[in-house]
């Protein structure tokens, strides 16, 4: 396991997992990583999943050592297991917010049959960005005595629209949470900001692709490709702090004197 950001730095973290597709051969199947990720795009800790086995074993491995007291983790629906959920809670002395898919049938239909259109809306935001205008609005609804899911007392619901800007065509997405967050202690905002930060890390690992061929890489060895990973990792770190507007802006800036910058980029002389 690897792990770049210390405890006292944590409030939240994202969990998901990533595979290398790259590091596949004809005898072994591609290394695949399960991460955890800070709001502000940190690597907090990071480990292989082994061979044959899944996500949701590697996740108690992955936040093992690390003091989660009072931090929100946020993972996708593959996480939402009752087990995840006492280990974060009764065990690591977490909160979560849990995205929640057909995976869990019987709560899936507990969360999706709520009286959605009563509750109040108490959150929307709007964005513009990628030739699209977006618009969410967020509701939340406390379970008390509705499920039997762990720990879980408020599920949340993301509603997105997107238009497309040169088209004008309009499609929506319903997202649904749920939360051992109580209302006292976040709202229906905070929980939404918490959805919709889960995102990012998938916004993340897209960069990584992108922006530093992480996909396109055939470094397969031992750890190399973990170890690559997380260099990757601290790479969008140093360039993030560049004052650029994107990461292909950033390495741009860095290629323009490339003997020197990336030295005075992690501040060697």
């Amino acid at each position: 396991m690897t792990a770049l950001t210390g405890p006292e730095a944590l409030q939240v973290v994202a969990v998901d997992g990533k595979t290398l597709r790259g590091s596949a051969t004809s005898t072994a199947p591609a290394v695949h990583l399960l991460a955890a990720l800070t709001p502000d795009r940190h690597l907090a800790a990071q480990v292989r999943v082994p061979t044959g086995t899944s996500e949701i074993d590697a996740l108690a491995h992955l936040l093992a050592g690390v003091d989660l007291t009072g931090v929100v983790v946020t993972a996708d629906a593959l996480h939402t297991q009752i087990d995840t959920a006492i280990h974060l809670v009764e065990e690591l002395h977490a909160d979560y917010v849990l995205g929640v898919k057909r995976n869990q049938k019987a709560l899936f239909e507990q969360v999706k049959a709520l009286p959605w259109a009563q509750a109040p809306t108490l959150g929307t935001t709007r964005a513009r960005g990628h030739g699209r205008a977006e618009t969410r609005t967020i509701k939340a609804i406390d379970l008390a005595g509705r499920t039997d899911f762990a720990h879980a007392v408020q599920a949340v619901r993301v509603r997105r629209h997107v238009t497309e800007l040169r088209t004008g065509k309009v499609s929506w997405t319903v997202a649904y949470a749920v939360t051992s967050l109580e209302v006292g202690r976040a709202d229906a905002a905070r929980i939404g900001a918490l959805v919709r930060g889960h995102w990012g890390i998938e916004a993340w690992h897209h960069v990584k692709d992108v922006s530093l061929g992480e996909d396109a890489c055939k470094v397969r060895s031992g750890h190399a490709p973990d170890n690559l990973a997380v260099l990757r990792a601290v790479a969008l770190v140093f360039l993030s702090r560049l004052g650029q507007d994107t990461v292909p802006d950033a390495i741009r800036w860095v290629s323009y004197e490339a003997f020197t910058r990336p030295l005075d980029v992690i501040g060697l002389p």
